[in-house]
């Protein structure tokens, strides 16, 4: 069997997990690992074999990798890549794939004209219970979104910084409005605020983004959506994170990475035969309260999508790959558009 030359570039918490699955794979050989703290790389290294470096261009004047993996902070990317392509090496990166959609061009263009599969790390384009989504999208008439995710402030020496993260709609939000523009298609025009006040710099010392954001998105297909995301919460039971589809008759409930469950659409979960409905005042029934039909996520998304990219390299096609770097600028775009918006307080429309 011919191994399959890997190399990883950031050894933080993502690269981590990309690592699992790299250790299950067995065509693949861990040749190099990379980053800038020497003793990371090292970790790396002895758990998995292969090299440890702390500077990229020494990794690859030393080793030539079948593809790399670069698993780097937002505000990091740029030289990385740079090198990489210049290179020729067919890489995979983690999103946000840049904090400047300048850059991001650039970075796109040069993989192009070197002919390089590219690959991003919107995982959840790989759950299972996407299948149901897409089916429910395609068939039913979606005429807005209420979607949200709420969570508390990562670990992470930079991601409290919005400089540096983007804030959390960039950094985190980025997986639900990339699926939201799986299932919906493109947006036209966004316009966001944001809050803060509730987290204190003693519980976050340094703390300089914002704590949540309300954002509306205007999709080309005339779909409306309604976006909160927030870093504030101390506690799994402030908030219930999730995307509601909706149609004038039934419902789609989208739980990312959980499941997916639809309301409506058979005749014995139909508003007609719940007792209490009153046409016209607003009232809706209780997920509880309903039968519906439930898809759960049961694939390691993770894994596919890791193993997606590495097969397209292999076979020198990038067709089974969900999100190219091309594509993944799009959800990157709509995300910084967003923080443009919160800044000037206007409207802001995505270029085509």
């Amino acid at each position: 069997m011919t191994m399959f030359k890997l190399a990883l570039i950031g050894c933080g918490g993502i690269g981590a997990y990309h690592l699992e699955h790299f250790m299950k794979m067995d065509d693949v050989e861990m040749a190099a690992f990379c980053d800038i703290i020497p003793e990371r790389a090292r970790e790396f290294a002895e758990k998995a074999g292969g090299q440890a470096f702390a500077h990229v261009k020494a990794m690859y004047e030393a080793v030539l990798p079948d593809a790399v993996f670069i698993c780097i902070p937002p505000y990091c990317h740029g030289e990385v890549e740079r090198e990489t392509i210049a290179r020729g090496i067919p890489f995979f990166v983690e999103k946000p794939v840049a904090l400047d959609m300048a850059l991001a061009e650039e970075i796109a263009g040069a993989a192009e004209a070197k002919g390089l599969i590219t690959a991003v790390g919107f995982q959840c384009r790989y759950d299972n219970i996407n299948e149901a989504a897409l089916r429910f999208v395609r068939e039913n008439k979606i005429l807005t979104v209420d979607a949200s995710r709420v969570g508390g402030i990562p670990d992470t020496p930079w991601w409290n910084k919005r400089a540096l993260s983007g804030g959390q709609l960039v950094e985190q939000t980025i997986h639900q409005v990339d699926i939201l523009r799986y299932l919906l298609g493109e947006v036209k025009s966004v316009y966001s605020i944001a809050g803060r006040g509730s987290v204190t710099d003693a519980e976050s010392p340094g703390y300089d983004t914002d704590d949540l954001s309300l954002s509306i998105f205007q999709f080309e297909s005339g779909v409306f959506c309604h976006l909160m995301t927030g870093c504030y919460s101390k506690n799994g039971a402030s908030w219930d994170s999730k995307m509601s589809f909706g149609t004038r008759e039934s419902r789609m409930e989208y739980r990312l990475c959980v499941d997916v469950n639809i309301y409506g659409l058979t005749e014995a979960d139909k508003a007609e035969t719940v007792e209490g409905i009153v046409a016209g005042d607003g009232t809706q029934r209780r997920s509880d309260d309903e039968i519906g039909q439930c898809t759960r996520s049961e694939v390691d998304f993770g894994m596919l999508c890791d193993r997606t990219f590495i097969e397209a390299v292999q076979k020198g096609d990038g067709s089974a790959v969900r999100s190219t770097y091309r594509d993944a600028m799009k959800s990157v775009a709509i995300t910084l558009a967003c923080n443009k918006s919160m800044e000037t307080g206007l409207p802001v429309a995505l270029r085509r």
